[in-house]
């Protein structure tokens, strides 16, 4: 599965670079809301570049403040048993994802655009034990697919405004904190015993299941 998707998201790459821009113009766009915590998106989009299918194909890079995830659980999961020390915890997720976009129907005046494609995801949670000297990162990287709605709404001539609402969906992935790594396989590297990948991922938040909310400008280069 992996291999498959890195080969579509490098198709979509090609794509993008390869796509003509006088079709239907290029946008940039800021947009901002949750993606599974509240981040910031920035993407690119290639408007209309068939002649004959209204399709858009958009590029984004987006960040979010995640969620880290059970400080106890993970430190009995990924280094040992001991409970001292005051814990402090953070994460942080950077998401790639490639979307084409097609003119759905309208509702009123406004244009309702449907858009699906895969996702890439690099996760990565802390954990600071204060008074227990721990303090490690967990992390992993997952590939997905997602979709959704959005419209725009016109501020000026080469300005909108942006709605967007979706689902994005993530695969299991390897998860490695400290010297140990959890595998959806089964083949774990220095488990600590009596837990496994279902442990692993019951104690850290990384991307799974995530809604997307987002709203911002896109503006016509």
């Amino acid at each position: 599965m992996k291999t498959a998707m890195f080969i579509g998201t490098f198709t979509c790459l090609s794509l993008l670079i390869a796509l003509p821009a006088a079709a239907g113009g290029i946008y940039g766009s800021v947009t901002t809301g949750y993606t599974g915590g509240l981040g910031v998106d920035v993407a690119a989009t290639i408007h209309e570049f068939t002649r004959d299918l209204p399709l858009s194909a958009r590029m984004t890079l987006g960040y979010n403040n995640a969620s880290a995830g059970d400080p106890y659980d993970a430190r009995q999961v990924f280094i040992n048993d001991n409970t001292n020390g005051d814990p402090e915890k953070s994460a942080k997720s950077w998401q790639i994802r490639f979307d084409l976009l097609f003119p759905a129907f309208t509702v009123g005046p406004q244009q309702l655009y449907v858009f699906a494609g895969p996702r890439y995801a690099r996760y990565k949670a802390n954990f600071n034990y204060i008074g227990g000297n721990e303090n490690f990162d967990v992390t992993s990287n997952s590939w997905g697919a997602g979709g959704g709605f959005e419209s725009w709404f016109a501020v000026s001539d080469r300005t909108d405004f942006v709605l967007q609402l979706g689902f994005d969906w993530y695969s299991d992935a390897e998860i490695s904190g400290h010297d140990t790594s959890y595998l959806p396989s089964g083949d774990h590297v220095n488990p600590r015993d009596g837990y496994d990948y279902a442990s692993a991922d019951d104690a850290i938040d990384q991307p799974k299941y995530e809604l997307l909310g987002m709203m911002g400008l896109r503006f016509e280069f």
